[in-house]
Order: structure tokens, then C-alpha cells, then sequence
């Protein structure tokens, strides 16, 4: 007698194919997607440490932000540095413990208003819809330059139209959130912002850039540089990969570095970071544009990406947060 044949296993359910997965924080299915860091919630309050003060505001249906508004400022007009937080494009949140602490502390240290964005998150939203809301919440900042009457995208906010110097109005963000506010300044030289207003510096902390030109520091950890190009090619389906503009702001297809629209450039990155030297390209390549604004670079030794939030007390923590602090102050 014949064997029997042998029979396949069941095909697994659809909703159990892993699309990418980076553990311990995400893994992403065909049809769900799990987050297990970065989306936890922590109130606004005032700060019993530091006396700075947050609030939450909404200024759309898909967009919303974080202010953090230093103690004993009075009528004072301070900086204004609007904020995009990374993650990948896929995790993270202006009202997560991680930022909330780290923007209690800042702010304290740099006396600056700061509006931190809450925009929606791929996979869910694919890339472009944060660049979208990330355009949305600085629209809405500038908004308040317009007479206290006139139409706005959302209700004036009270922090921002009595302390916000629009003179000294920056951009920045770290990893993701750094690649953002990279294209919201070249959105502003393409279309300019209502009410004249203009970004006066932008802050780029560890930069999520790709791009099929290698570097060294992708040797530093080749498999987390591979993850990285995965992860962007599931954020970003439509991409035509890594040397898509809006992940590599070096190729020809993507806007001139020359007319990116401020006039002060600061470039921080990490030693032991495998995308190093994506930031320090950015900051040589600028440079070399013919862009006439100042450009500056700062490097922590012997730490790894975005290290300040998961160790915001250390040296090299304190030492990025006072350059940082020390670039806004001028």
C-alpha cells in the first residue's frame, strides 16, 4: 500500500503575516499593527521640578501639539521652536512620557515656548500624511502673527500669541522628526508662510536620511542599517526607494540644499550612530551648496542614536542639550 501523501500545513491567517517588526517596539502585520513603545499617555501639568508648564491643543481633526511654556516668563516674548518627534514615522507621540519629560527639562534650560507636534503615524497614514500635518501645525503657529480677528485654522492659542517672537522662530526634531523639519523648511522656500513669516534656524538632532550611496558609519551596525531601509520602504509604499527625495535629500530629483529657507543650520549627531554620517553629510553638503546661511555640527562621543531620550542625564545628554539650547539663545 502506498504512502499517504503528505499533507501542507494550513496557510497562515493573513492577519498573522509579519510585514516588519523591530522588537521590543513594533511589529507591523498585513492587517494590524502592534506598538509596544512610544504610544504610552502622560497628562499635561505643570512640572513640580522644573515650573514649566504644558497644555494641549487641537488644531485639526488629524492634527494636534504639546506646548511647554517656561516659568516666570511674564509678558516675555521667547523663542519659538516647533517640534517634530521621531519614530520611524510609525512610533512615537508629543504625549508620551519620554518627550513629555525631556520637553519639561529643555524648555526650563533654554527658555523657549515649545510646540511639540502630535501628527498621525504609518502605517496607518503612510508617508506623505505626516509631512502634511507636520505642515498643518506650523501654518497654524504662524497663524497667530494675524490680527487677533482675522480667520484662523484653528483657535489662537493664548501661550503663543503672548510669548512667541516670530523673529526667532525655529524648526527642529530628531530622527525622523529631523527629516521632517528638513522638508518643512524646503516646503517654506518652495510656497513661503503666511504673514511673511520666516524660520529663523533649524535644529537637525541624529537625522533619519538613506540613500544608496554607502557610508561608513552604515558599518557600524549593518543590520540595523538594513532594518532602517526596510522600515522606510513599509512607512512610505509609494517610495521608489532609498534614494527617493524625501528620504535622500542629496539626489538630483530632491530641492536644492541651497534654498533652504533659514538661516541657521545645526547638525547633531552620534559617534556610534549607524546614520552618522547621513547627518554629517547633510551638514558638508549644505555647506558646499552655495546656501548663504551658517551651518554647525556637533558630535557625542561614543553614543548611539537618538541616546538622549533614553539616557537624558548623561554627559553627553546635558552637553547636546546646551549646545542645542546655546543655538536657539542667538
Amino acid at each position: 500500500m502506498a504512502a499517504a501523501a503528505p499533507v501542507a500545513p494550513p496557510p497562515a491567517a493573513e492577519d498573522d503575516e509579519i510585514v516588519y517588526e523591530s522588537m521590543p517596539c513594533i511589529r507591523i502585520y498585513k492587517n494590524r499593527v502592534e506598538r509596544y513603545f512610544g504610544s504610552e499617555f502622560v497628562a499635561a501639568s505643570t512640572d513640580a521640578a522644573t515650573g514649566v508648564a504644558s497644555r494641549d491643543v487641537v488644531i485639526s481633526p488629524n492634527v494636534s501639539a504639546r506646548l511647554y511654556l517656561p516659568r516666570g516668563v511674564a509678558g516675555a516674548k521667547l523663542p519659538v521652536l516647533v517640534y517634530y518627534h521621531g519614530g520611524g514615522f510609525c512610533l512615537g507621540s508629543a504625549f508620551n512620557p519620554t518627550f513629555h519629560a525631556y520637553f519639561n527639562a529643555f524648555a526650563a534650560l533654554a527658555g523657549v515656548l515649545v510646540v511639540s507636534v502630535e501628527y498621525r503615524l504609518a502605517p496607518e497614514h503612510p508617508v506623505p500624511a505626516a509631512y502634511a500635518d507636520s505642515w498643518d501645525a506650523l501654518a497654524w503657529v504662524v497663524s497667530h502673527l494675524a490680527d487677533a480677528d482675522a480667520d484662523a485654522p484653528a483657535p489662537r492659542d493664548p501661550w503663543i500669541a503672548g510669548h512667541a517672537d516670530f523673529a526667532r522662530l525655529y524648526l527642529g526634531g530628531e530622527s525622523a522628526g529631523a527629516n521632517i523639519a528638513h522638508h518643512m523648511a524646503m516646503r517654506v522656500a518652495a510656497e513661503g508662510l503666511p504673514h511673511a513669516a520666516q524660520i529663523r534656524g533649524l535644529v537637525m538632532i541624529h537625522p533619519y536620511f538613506l540613500g544608496t550611496e554607502a557610508v561608513p558609519s552604515d558599518g557600524l551596525d549593518p543590520a540595523a542599517r538594513e532594518s532602517l531601509g526596510s522600515l522606510w520602504r513599509v512607512m512610505c509604499p509609494a517610495t521608489t526607494g532609498e534614494d527617493d527625495p524625501l528620504i535622500n535629500p542629496f539626489v538630483d530629483a530632491a530641492p536644492p540644499l541651497a534654498t533652504l529657507a533659514c538661516g541657521r543650520v545645526l547638525v547633531c549627531v552620534g559617534e556610534s550612530d549607524v546614520l552618522r554620517d547621513r547627518g554629517r553629510a547633510y551638514y558638508d553638503r549644505l555647506r558646499a551648496s552655495g546656501w548663504p546661511g551658517d551651518a554647525e555640527i556637533w558630535q557625542a562621543p561614543g553614543k548611539g542614536h537618538t541616546f538622549h531620550l533614553l539616557e537624558p542625564s548623561c554627559d553627553e545628554a546635558v552637553a547636546q542639550d546646551k549646545v542645542i539650547s546655546d543655538f536657539l539663545s542667538r
